[in-house]
């Protein structure tokens, strides 16, 4: 059946007056409603003629009535209004609010944007995700193409067609599978994860990196190849972001739990949103502890003897001594890269669904005066990432070779001399079924521990165990416990950790350097207490810890 035309009345009541464009499911129309003269949207949801993996007409029908049952549940200014669904064969059609200005999409292709107005437009999605969020909506498809400015400037969530409602079942593709544009996937959802808000934030994320930064820093020349990246490769730091630099790398955290909540994140924005405006200098900041020097890290050296050595403080809650390990260990996690990427082709597989489709829309319903498809691929002066070496800590006063005086008798001679490490036990095996430890006891003042991964609990207890048997693999002592019993965590979801104990969160991302974990996407030290206000404690590896490293009593 050949698509709609210009002068044509749909319903008896919308005349299609000219089309806005046209994307990869659906034509845009600016229409004139007769019957109360004024001018609308009307989209109907088709696909182009002669497109190959094309869903069936049951399951386009389905996405347009998701997306307008999403859009009646919520009146906000930054969500775009519904007026009236037509439903008719084969493709329905969705009357709406006209936004004529252009797509943040078009507006990124000129170029990095201002972090004024990335920072303005960054909060307006944000109030729109919140509403949505609290009527138990996740958006899933949040990107430049999917945001509209009004004349007024303000930003509007536009594109609910693949959105999650509660009490609904969630899978628009028509047969299961990974649904969504590649590079602004939460990486949690390419792993099969329930839907949680903390994806919608982190698509928010990379939507203000690449508005800002002019780079799309995850695009790569293929759909599994972005697939990957999501998972796995780093993010260069942002270089054009200025005041928003503390909120995009609080967003594009791969760990979910460790992202600011809603409420956070805009607390963030309005910050940032001040300082771009040339605002006064922030309020002084809660006292930190100054960096300690090398005699003060728990895991100093002793001094070097003298004939009459002096006394020296013994350090309490010392990190655990770990073997070091052996050179070229450091990229670990990283070296599971393919075994990532064959999971991600049999999960593809799996479901029977061709890898050119499972609704992996690389340019959504783009307007046809902008091209589709998101923001253009890094070019070459994208800025590559700095990754900075971390020297091996200095060994523990328990691992220190400093010679001490021997008694007389060899017992006591043996008792002053470090043992010889065990090779075998230096690389122990990961247990390939592991029973969870016990949970720990935070006790009133709560403590510090190296997070080195997060599973959500709605994934089930068998693959929280295979993460923790292969987290072991590189972090032995691992552990796991439950974040609901952790005012300081965001509920939902299965920690795995090193106990330590630590004196600090530098003391923690100390553990983690010794793992060869030096991003923040691997390890963080993270504060574990009954004290809400505790959840900004988050120790960044960078520079040996940076961020929420000390609590202030």
């Amino acid at each position: 059946m050949a698509g709609a035309e210009r002068g044509q009345v749909v319903d008896g009541r919308f005349e299609l007056l000219r089309r806005l464009g046209r994307g990869g499911m659906g034509t845009v129309w600016r229409a004139r409603d007769v019957a109360l003269e004024r001018e609308v949207a009307l989209k109907e949801v088709r696909p182009p003629d002669g497109a190959e993996h094309v869903p069936p007409p049951e399951v386009l029908r389905e996405r347009v009535l998701r997306e307008a049952r999403a859009l009646a549940r919520l009146n906000h200014p930054n969500v775009v209004r519904i007026y009236h669904i037509v439903d008719v064969a084969p493709h329905p059609w969705l009357v709406m609010e006209l936004l004529p200005g252009k797509t943040l999409h078009t507006r990124a292709r000129g170029g990095p944007v201002p972090p004024a107005d990335a920072i303005r437009w960054g909060r307006d999605v944000l109030s729109a995700l919140r509403a949505a969020h609290a009527a138990g909506i996740h958006h899933r498809d949040i990107k430049p193409a999917n945001i509209l400015l009004r004349e007024d400037g303000s930003a509007v969530l536009t594109d609910f067609g693949i959105a999650a409602l509660p009490g609904a079942a969630n899978a628009p593709s028509g047969g299961g599978g990974i649904v969504g544009s590649p590079e602004y996937l939460a990486p949690e959802r390419i792993s099969g994860a329930p839907d949680h808000p903390a994806a919608d934030l982190w698509s928010l994320g990379i939507t203000l990196y690449i508005l800002t930064e002019g780079h799309s820093p995850l695009r790569r020349e293929s759909t599994l190849a972005t697939l990957t990246a999501v998972l796995e490769d780093p993010i260069p730091p942002p270089v054009r972001s200025g005041p928003l630099t503390g909120a995009l790398t609080a967003l594009l955290q791969r760990d979910p739990a460790a992202r600011p909540d809603a409420a956070a994140l805009d607390a963030l924005l309005a910050e940032a949103q001040r300082l771009a405006a040339g605002g006064p200098a922030a309020p002084p900041p809660v006292p930190v502890e100054p960096t300690p020097t090398e005699a003060d890290l728990p895991w100093a050296p002793p001094p070097p003897p003298t004939p009459t050595p002096l006394p020296t403080p013994t350090p309490t809650a010392t990190a655990p001594t770990r073997p070091a390990r052996p050179a070229g260990a450091a990229g670990g996690r990283r070296a599971r890269g393919p075994v990532v990427l064959a999971a991600l082709l049999g999960a593809l597989l799996l479901i029977g669904v061709p890898t050119s489709w499972v609704l992996l829309r690389d340019g959504g319903d783009e307007p046809e005066r902008e091209s589709a498809g998101p923001a253009d691929p890094p070019t070459d002066d994208a800025p590559d990432e700095v990754k900075e070496e971390k020297p091996e800590p200095p060994p523990s006063p328990v691992e220190s070779d400093t010679e001490t005086e021997p008694e007389e008798t060899e017992p006591e001679q043996e008792e002053t001399q470090a043992p010889e490490p065990d090779p075998e036990e230096e690389e122990p095996e990961p247990d390939p079924d592991p029973e969870p430890d016990p949970e720990p006891d935070p006790g009133p003042e709560g403590f510090w521990v190296a997070q080195l991964f997060s599973e959500p609990v709605s994934t089930g207890e068998a693959t929280r165990d295979h993460r923790l048997a292969a987290v072991r693999a590189d972090v032995p002592e691992a552990q796991v416990l439950r974040s609901d019993d952790y005012a300081s965590l965001n509920p939902g979801y299965w920690v795995i950790y090193a106990p330590g104990p630590f004196t600090d969160g530098r003391a923690a991302v100390a553990r983690c350097a010794e793992a060869g974990l030096t991003t923040s996407n691997a390890c963080v030290g993270r504060y574990l207490s009954q004290d809400p206000d505790d959840k900004a404690l988050v120790c960044d590896p960078a520079g040996g810890g940076s961020g929420g490293c000390v609590r202030e009593d």
